[in-house]
């Protein structure tokens, strides 16, 4: 093992050195977390809490896959707030034109996200301006346009019955819902990543987007194409969280852009692209998840908990941060 070995690798004991190191490291601050909160409470390990974190968890599982993808590129999505707002509000201003925008509610909302998502990545791939950048304006674009829209009230329009029934209903008996559309979701990420030629031309872009176009790839379409899936899935989540609180309201996709970045970090995801797995995100996004739960019920305020998420991408840079040269 050499000097350029991850610390995190180095670190642990020699037999779970074959698996991923950020996703071991996570699913044990899991099993830590979760014996902390039995600690503060005694019905925080029973079956009927954790399914219900579980619920919670699957809502920031959607966004989070989106962020992944675009992350995996090298890049960046600072549109997520915003976007997962739109998408919720667009959902339910659509219910309001009767049965036939009832039924294109949903798919009305992800369109929405999806056309700022190619606004993001047309000008990232193909007008070259930094994501970081450009997804900060379209945020604000998007900001100020539902606040023309709602006039700045809280929006009046509520969620449909198939937006409440996604989010919080039960196909299957005892697994909500949103369990499920969250395992839908990751399934076909991982199909995407490792089964397809888009998901390993992402994985190319991510180490070398040179190398990449060099090769063959259309570097521009796979970098606009995933930020599209980048934002109709942080619309879809806006719309999960919809149904979930049975309206839309301002500002409500602003407490998941950090958790977002920091799940997918912690679940091993390189930030400058060109590694990373699903099962780190889904251990990342229970992480976080769990953790909110905690500094919950320890009553930290939300600008103690924003503190504590950018603290831990921090943290997490400079323990995994280092790779091998390619």
């Amino acid at each position: 093992m050499t000097s350029d070995t991850p610390v995190l690798e180095r670190m642990m004991p020699r037999p779970l050195r074959r698996f991923d190191p950020a996703v071991v490291i996570a699913f044990c601050c899991i099993i830590l977390l979760l014996l902390v909160g039995a600690l503060y409470s005694s019905s925080f390990l029973s079956p009927t809490y954790l399914l219900q974190q579980l619920k919670v968890a699957s809502f920031l599982g959607v966004i989070a896959t989106g962020m992944m993808l675009v992350i995996l590129l090298g890049q960046i999505d600072l549109s997520v707030p915003w976007v997962v707002t739109t998408g919720a509000m667009m959902a339910c201003a659509a219910a309001s034109f009767g049965p036939m925008g009832s039924a294109l509610a949903i798919p009305f909302g992800i369109l929405c996200g999806a056309l700022i998502g190619l606004a993001n990545g047309f000008a990232t791939a193909y007008l070259r301006i930094p994501s970081m950048i450009i997804t900060l304006a379209t945020n604000a674009v998007a900001q100020g346009l539902m606040v023309v829209y709602t006039g700045g009230f809280s929006p009046q329009d509520s969620a449909t019955p198939a937006m409440r029934w996604l989010a919080t209903g039960e196909l299957i008996p005892a697994v909500p819902n949103g369990v499920l559309v969250w395992i839908v979701v990751g399934t076909g990420a991982v199909f995407l990543f490792n089964r397809t030629t888009f998901g390993r031309s992402v994985y190319g872009i991510g180490n070398r987007e040179r190398a990449a176009f060099l090769s063959g790839i259309n570097t521009r379409r796979i970098v606009m194409l995933s930020f599209v899936i980048s934002g109709a899935l942080s619309a879809f989540g806006g719309v999960l969280l919809a149904g979930y609180a049975s309206k839309a309201a301002q500002s409500m996709g602003d407490a998941y852009l950090l958790p977002a970045i920091a799940a997918v970090v912690l679940g091993g995801t390189h930030v400058l692209g060109g590694r990373g797995s699903y099962g780190g995100t889904v251990a990342g996004v229970i992480l976080i998840t769990l953790l909110q739960s905690i500094l919950s019920v320890m009553q930290i305020e939300e600008a103690g908990r924003q503190l504590i998420f950018g603290a831990v991408i921090i943290i997490m840079l400079l323990m995994y941060g280092r790779q091998k040269a390619a």
